[in-house]
């Protein structure tokens, strides 16, 4: 497996670089996130890698941080994911942001990356709830795994997902998760 490469970036043309090492020109197919944070050609550049083998092709695929590779390996390992629609998907959010799209279940984030239909979206969602790796950082005030635990609970029995999110803001910090669903249809009911 190929994890890193560092050399010289010789060209950028989209979605694909090229980066020679020790005179050998490495063609890696990155997502829009990294090809923005390149420098300009001629320059050193690192970049954390996935090498894919299949029976007609190894394809190397860069990323600018390890947070992002892991995203990419999580999405891939998804039901009717390849490798371009993880990348489309890297492309179109942050790391950060598909966090959060999986931590709160929302399809619509997902739906607005091309090529993610409703379907897909679900099927993302579901699969990749707690799997994106511990070094995935998510963003100040995403729901604890309780409160995410109380918010699918409410989201199952047919509350729209702006119903559960203000049930969930009148909800006390650390409260249990059987505790909280009880309080949350509570004030569910009153609304």
């Amino acid at each position: 497996m190929i994890g890193r490469i560092t050399g010289i970036l010789l060209e950028k043309t989209p979605p694909v670089v090229c980066i020679d090492v020790g005179g050998v020109g490495y063609e890696i197919d990155v997502p829009m996130s990294t090809l923005y944070k390149l420098p300009e050609n001629g320059a050193k550049v690192s970049l954390y890698t996935h090498l894919a083998v299949r029976e007609d092709a190894h394809t190397l695929y860069g990323f600018s941080s390890t947070s992002e590779r892991s995203a990419f390996r999580a999405l891939i390992k998804v039901t009717g994911i390849g490798a371009r629609t993880a990348l489309a998907v890297l492309s179109g959010m942050t790391v950060d942001e598909l966090a959060n799209a999986i931590t709160q279940q929302e399809t619509g984030l997902l739906t607005r990356v091309p090529g993610i239909g409703k379907k897909t979206a679900e099927r993302l969602l579901l699969e990749l709830r707690g799997k994106l790796g511990a070094d995935i950082a998510h963003a100040p005030g995403t729901p604890s795994a309780g409160r995410d635990d109380i918010l699918n609970a409410l989201l199952s029995l047919g509350y729209s997902h702006n119903e559960t999110q203000a049930a969930l803001k009148g909800l006390p910090e650390g409260v249990e998760v059987a505790e909280g669903i009880r309080l949350a249809l509570k004030s569910l009911a009153r609304a």
